[in-house]
């Protein structure tokens, strides 16, 4: 089949993982990873005819243009470089604009990527040192920068301290344990399926020769808690959290069919993206119909499946973005897939590792390569971004698309869902409990509970607790019964199970 010479073409990945103390700055770690990628397309000197490097945002070093000093550590002078705002999708929404360009003819080669040396930052700092690292003029800046701004706590929420992942998400993990409970499954059984669920990924994670933790541990190992796998959020252990403590990084080689052939890659390093796309659920969690759901996801789902002229049938590989095991399991269900199939090709940001918005950089590098070995398959990649808050995601095989590869973005259908209304100000009385978690101190001790509750008239309450008998009840997650008071904002609420 002839192909359009327009047509966008992933030729080459590259993957860092540094175990050794100090790891390289972030910039230092995404040019090695830049080389690495050309070195896999077969075409050293593709980093010499890069028209744009596009970083996704980086968290341990806040440089003013990234993708200039990486253009100046390999030996680049891009027209062009660009970065992100926050978030895990902005890889996947990175890939899909990318391939956009070059179709139209804006583009003929880029590098997309980005680094984290978060460990090493974090070592120094205990040692009382600042980092040896690059100093850029703070007029620098970037041709253009990516997405939007990324909200992650209303005001109800960030008075009561309720603003990061770690808490969020096992409040997601509870809202879909008490629907498990629902259907006559035990909250115990429940985070049993999920510690085999992540037992699967650390499996996958140790067959990634650049994975963060290759050695696998069991079910048991990933539940329980010990010294090496406290409680921080209950019911999320230490092994069921993202592991940002990572110096990784990842680069991938984007370019026209032309300028691959032009280049001289072979067409066995070609992979092609054949659809994708993006949407945002309700950015206030607070206001979410559901918390165990993502109309989001599901949307973007449908419309990157049909886009590329599939099922989710015909999907061989999957990688689902997985911060935390609620992203799986609310992602798996909306997409139409089981638990039962493997759903990662990295092994997760718990243990492939989680460098912060770059892991879906790994997770199509991965996907990359496991193409390659599959050339009939199609691969399946997705991203989060905020509290399941944005998504993308992006259909890839070793074949060209039958046509041109198409994108869409389908936030109208998202946004289809009508919001919860909130309880007003003051509000007093008994609401049922639909998510909560308990915080513990690195000690092991539980600090404080957050809940959300529906009241009688199905709005929406929040709430946060120190008393020990409603933390230690909600730990058990045993909440058959109603709970003591709980603080919320200037009035008071029951939580009632």
């Amino acid at each position: 089949m002839a192909l359009d010479p327009r047509t966008p073409v992933i030729v080459g990945v590259g993957q860092i993982s540094q175990p050794e103390l100090p790891a390289p700055e972030p910039v230092a770690l995404l040019a090695s990873a830049a080389r690495r990628a050309a070195s896999d397309a077969g075409a050293p000197g593709m980093l010499a005819r890069l028209d744009s490097i596009r970083v996704v945002n980086l968290l341990t070093r806040a440089y003013p243009d990234p993708g200039a000093l990486v253009g100046e550590l390999v030996g680049a002078s891009p027209r062009q470089t660009v970065t992100t705002t926050p978030g895990g999708n902005t890889p996947q929404v990175l890939l899909n604009r990318t391939a956009e360009e070059i179709l139209a003819g804006r583009l003929d080669a880029a590098l997309i990527g980005g680094a984290e040396s978060w460990r090493t930052r974090s070592w120094y700092r205990a040692r009382g040192e600042r980092p040896p690292w690059s100093q850029q003029s703070a007029e620098a800046s970037p041709s253009a920068t990516l997405g939007e701004e990324l909200s992650m706590a209303t005001p109800e929420e960030a008075a009561l301290g309720l603003v990061a992942p770690v808490q969020f998400y096992p409040m997601f993990e509870t809202a879909l344990m008490l629907s498990a409970a629902s259907d006559g499954i035990p909250p115990a059984v429940h985070m049993a399926a999920v510690a085999r669920l992540w037992a699967g990924f650390s499996a996958v994670a140790a067959g990634n020769p650049h994975a963060a933790i290759r050695s696998p541990l069991s079910a048991d190992e990933i539940a329980a808690p010990s010294p090496v796998n406290r409680m921080i959020g209950w019911p999320y252990p230490k092994r069921m959290n993202s592991n940002s403590s990572v110096d990784q990084a990842a680069a991938l080689l984007i370019c026209s069919v032309e300028t691959a052939a032009a280049a001289g890659i072979p067409c066995d390093r070609w992979v092609f993206l054949h659809a994708g796309a993006h949407a945002s659920d309700q950015v206030d969690v607070i206001r979410r119909d559901r918390l165990d759901a993502s109309p989001a996801i599901r949307a973007v789902g449908v419309a990157t499946l049909r886009l590329a002229g599939i099922g989710i049938d015909d999907v061989a590989l999957v990688d689902l973005y997985s911060c935390f095991p609620s992203a799986v399991q609310v992602a798996a269900a909306e997409l139409g897939l089981g638990l039962d199939r493997e759903l990662t090709v990295t092994g997760g940001l718990t243990f492939a590792g989680g460098p912060w918005n770059n892991y879906v950089s790994h997770s199509v590098a991965a996907m990359v390569e496991r193409l390659r070995h599959q050339p009939d398959a199609y691969g399946l990649c997705t991203a989060n971004g905020g509290h399941l808050t944005k998504h993308a995601a992006g259909v890839y095989a070793a074949f060209p698309p039958k046509g041109q590869p198409r994108f869409g973005h389908p936030q109208r259908v998202a946004d289809a869902v009508t919001d919860r209304p909130l309880a007003p100000p003051g509000w007093q009385g008994t609401a049922r409990l639909e998510a909560w978690t308990v915080m513990h101190a690195r000690t092991g001790a539980p600090e404080v509970a957050y809940a959300y509750g529906r009241t009688a008239g199905d709005s929406r309450v929040v709430g946060a607790s120190r008393d020990p008998d409603v933390m230690a009840v909600l730990s058990g997650g045993e909440v058959d019964r109603p709970l003591p008071t709980a603080w919320i904002g200037d009035g008071s609420f029951t939580l009632d199970g």
